[in-house]
C-alpha cells in the first residue's frame, strides 16, 4: 500500500468517527483506492446505516479533501445495483467491489461477492429494440457530424458523437460502459486498439478539422452490429 493511500484511508477513519460514529460499516473507494487520484480528486464512502429507509449522498469539506458520501443500507444499495445494470454503468458494484474496509461489519461479504459477480458477469443484452433504437441515433448523429459545416456547431456535435458512439460500442458488444472518465477508459479495458484509435480519431478532429477517421471509425461499428439505421425506424408509434 502506498504512503498516499496509507494517509487517505486513516483519514478516511477519522472521518468515520467524527462524522458517522454510529454508522454499521463503511467503505472507501475511488481513484485513490485505484492509485488514479489527481490534484482535485475527492475521497468516495460508501457508508452503511442498517436502520436507514432510504439512501442519499452528501458533499463536505474533510481536513481540506472533498468528500463524495454515498449512505445505504445493504437493501437500498441493491437498488442501485439494480439501476446500474439496467442502465449498462456499475458505477456502485465497482465502489463496493474495490471498496477498502474502513468500518467491517458482516453485511459487506455478500454485497461485496455479489458486487464482483456482476462486474465479471457484464451488463444485461441489448434487445433488437434497444439495439435498433442505439443504430438509429448514432447514425442520425453521425450524419449531422458528416454534413455540418460551421466549426462551432461541429465541436458540439463532436463531443456527443464522441459519447454516443463509444457507448454503442461497448454495449453492442456486451460490454459495461461509462461516464465522464469512465467512457473511454471502460472501453480501453476491453480493447485498448480500438480505444486509441477513438482517441486519436477525435483528435484528428478537434485539432486539425479532419472528419475521416471519425467517420470512418463510427461506421466501422455501426456495420459491426447491423449497419446504418434510418429508414423504418418508429418511436412511440
Amino acid at each position: 500500500m502506498s504512503d498516499q493511500l496509507s494517509h487517505v484511508l486513516q483519514l478516511a477513519r477519522l472521518l468515520i468517527e467524527s462524522r458517522y460514529p454510529d454508522c454499521d460499516a463503511a467503505l472507501l473507494a475511488g481513484s485513490f483506492v485505484r492509485g488514479q487520484a489527481t490534484a482535485t480528486s475527492d475521497l468516495d464512502l460508501v457508508v452503511f446505516y442498517e436502520s436507514v429507509a432510504a439512501s442519499y449522498r452528501e458533499s463536505f469539506t474533510f481536513d481540506r479533501y472533498p468528500v463524495e458520501a454515498f449512505i445505504h443500507s445493504s437493501s437500498t444499495i441493491l437498488a442501485f445495483f439494480q439501476q446500474d445494470r439496467k442502465r449498462g454503468r456499475p458505477s456502485m458494484q465497482r465502489m463496493v467491489a474495490e471498496g477498502l474496509v474502513v468500518r467491517d461489519h458482516p453485511l459487506l461479504v455478500p454485497l461485496k461477492t455479489q458486487a464482483e459477480t456482476e462486474l465479471l458477469t457484464g451488463p444485461p443484452v441489448l434487445s433488437f429494440t434497444e439495439m435498433d433504437r442505439a443504430r438509429y441515433f448514432l447514425t442520425d448523429l453521425l450524419d449531422d457530424f458528416i454534413g455540418v459545416t460551421d466549426r462551432t456547431e461541429g465541436l458540439g456535435i463532436a463531443a456527443r458523437l464522441l459519447e454516443l458512439a463509444t457507448d454503442f460500442r461497448l454495449r453492442a458488444s456486451g460490454h459495461w460502459t461509462g461516464q465522464g472518465k469512465w467512457l473511454i477508459r471502460s472501453l480501453a479495458i476491453v480493447d485498448p486498439v480500438e480505444a486509441k484509435r477513438l482517441v486519436d480519431a477525435f483528435e484528428a478532429f478537434f485539432r486539425f478539422d479532419e472528419k475521416q477517421p471519425v467517420i470512418d471509425l463510427v461506421e466501422q461499428w455501426l456495420i459491426e452490429h447491423g449497419g446504418r439505421y434510418f429508414d423504418g425506424f418508429s418511436l412511440g408509434k
